[in-house]
Order: structure tokens, then sequence, then C-alpha cells
């Protein structure tokens, strides 16, 4: 064995026993960090109680619905029967209306301080009104389609019928950011018609009985709510399209829900949902 390997050897052993005594010694051994993995946040499930049942107009194909000084500001679609509408609650009578060209299919309106701002579904250009007088103001374009709209006192909050909700400057409608919705099983698309209400968004989920209430902060479905049975047989009885058209009194804490050509407005209560 040559010297040079001899010293080797030595070596290897030396540094063995080094640490054979650092690890028998009372110093304290790193140990790897078990950070839990963060709890799932719960989702709340609802059903309703129906409070008030109004009159509603069943050629009105419902796509926008607001509340505001005692009366119901609504947008409706279809092209060719598209309009803008000021309908008093009790009674459904539509006290003034707007037509929209013909080649417009209209969908979500918001109100914003006296002016209505208005969508179409795949035209990119939205409409905005004085509010008295639903004289147009002026026009706009944004590149997606058009669903739903609301705002949250600072920007406005759209809708495209993906699981995208947009947020847009009210003055010059240039997009400032967004947020993608999901809840546990994945993204929540066709979120359609909607209403910003205490600090969430409600959302109408396209062809669904469905109602969903978002953290627009994170995008995370926070509830759900179930309408299901809402029309009796007798409102079935003639042709009805899907649930959508959310508004909300802020005064008096009333939410109010309808549907495309239904013949009925309902004011709802939430009730917790018991499995």
């Amino acid at each position: 064995m040559s010297r040079q390997f001899k010293v080797f050897l030595i070596g290897l052993l030396l540094l063995a026993g080094a640490a054979l005594v650092c690890s028998c010694s009372g110093a304290p051994q790193a140990t790897p960090s078990l950070t839990p993995a963060p709890t799932p946040a719960a989702t709340f499930y609802y059903t309703y109680e129906v409070v008030n049942s109004y009159p509603h107009d069943p050629e009105a194909f419902t796509q926008g619905l607001v509340y505001e000084d005692g009366v119901l500001y609504e947008g409706t679609g279809l092209y060719g029967r598209s309009s803008l509408r000021k309908v008093e609650l009790e009674t459904g009578e539509v006290l003034q209306k707007l037509d929209l060209a013909a080649q417009y299919f209209g969908e979500g309106i918001a109100i914003w301080g006296d002016e209505i701002v208005q969508l179409t579904w795949q035209s990119h250009v939205g409409f905005v009104y004085s509010k008295d007088g639903f004289e147009l103001l002026r026009e706009f374009s944004y590149p997606t389609e058009g669903w739903g709209i609301t705002h949250d006192g600072k920007r406005l909050i759209v809708s495209d019928g993906t699981s995208t909700l947009h947020f847009l400057e009210p003055e010059t409608f240039v997009e400032t950011g967004s947020v993608q919705v999901f809840d546990g099983s994945g993204p929540v698309v066709r979120l359609n018609e909607l209403e910003y209400i205490n600090g969430e968004i409600y959302a109408n989920i396209w062809q669904t009985n469905r109602i969903v209430r978002i953290d627009p902060d994170t995008g995370r479905v926070i509830g759900s709510i179930d309408l299901t049975g809402l029309l009796n047989a007798a409102d079935l009885s003639q042709p009805v399209d899907v649930l959508n058209g959310i508004a909300y009194d802020d005064e008096n804490d009333r939410l109010f829900v309808t549907g495309k050509l239904w013949p009925r407005l309902f004011e709802i209560e939430l009730v917790p949902k018991s499995f």
C-alpha cells in the first residue's frame, strides 16, 4: 500500500470520527419544519323562503336588474327586443322604456351615480344613459362578451360568461384588474347577472338555479344558494327561460330575484341549508 493511499484512508477515518462526535453531542440538531396545510375555507349553502311575489312582464328577457329609490331598473335581451326599463315593483308596470337598436342584444345594467351603464352581448359595445331620462350620453367598447355588471362603489365589476370577473374604471372603462372565481371543484364558469351586496358579489350561474356569493378579493365562492322550485307549476305553464336577475334594496335589506320571461319576481330570504 502506498504512503499516499495510507494518508487518504487516515483522513477519511478522522472525518468519520468527527461526524460521530458531533452527532452524539448535546448540540441541538436541525429538524424539518412541518407546516400544516391550510384548512380550506367553508362554503355556506342556502335555500330560500319567499317573502313576497310581484308581477313581472313575461315578455321581458331579463339580463340586468337593479333596485334604487323605490323602483326597479331592468335591462332585457334578445335581438330586436332588447330594452332598458324603469319598473314599478308592486305592479310590474313599465314606467319608462328605451328600446335598443335591433342589432344589439342587451345584457347587464348598473347604476353609477346619476347614470345607467348597459352592456351588450357580442357587439363589444356598451351604453351610458342618464338615469332620469334614459338619454344616451356616450358609448364605450370592451374586448370580451358582455354578460353581467355591478359595482362596489369604486369600480365596475363585469362578467363575460367565463370564470373571470373584470374590474373597470367607471369613467374610462379601462380594465384595472380581474379575478378568477372558483369553488371546491375548480373554476366556476358561466357567471351571468351580478349584484354587489354587503361586500360580496352575487352571481347567477347561467342555465342553473344557483346563485353564488363571491369574495371579490380572492374569487373564492363563499356561499351557494339553491333556488330550485321558485316558480310553481302554474307559472311554468307558459314558456319561461332560466333564472337570471338579482337586485338588492340596501335601505330595507330586501333581496329580489327573477328570470328570463318569468311572470313573477320574488323577494326572498336566505335560509341556511341542512344536509
